[in-house]
């Protein structure tokens, strides 16, 4: 599952969330939804595409790499 890509219609009853990070900004960002219990893992998708297909990954693919954000490890110098 890791990185592969699934049709969002697959995903419907998916509760889509953007980060509170957004600042509100249309067609900027990317949705994540919990699908543990369908698909075990989280989505992620492109929010001016909601139709469109969706990333899916492991859970502890996605905390690491949410961790990392936190931890800096992917600014540009």
């Amino acid at each position: 599952m890791n990185g592969s890509t699934c049709m969002a219609g697959t995903l419907e009853n998916a509760v889509w969330r953007k980060s509170s990070y957004s600042g509100g900004s249309e067609g900027q960002c990317v949705e994540v939804a919990d699908v543990t219990r369908t698909h075990a893992g989280i989505a992620v998708r492109d929010s001016k595409n909601p139709s469109g297909p969706a990333l899916l990954f492991a859970s502890e693919v996605f905390g690491g790499f949410v961790a990392g954000v936190c931890e800096g490890r992917f600014r540009q110098p």
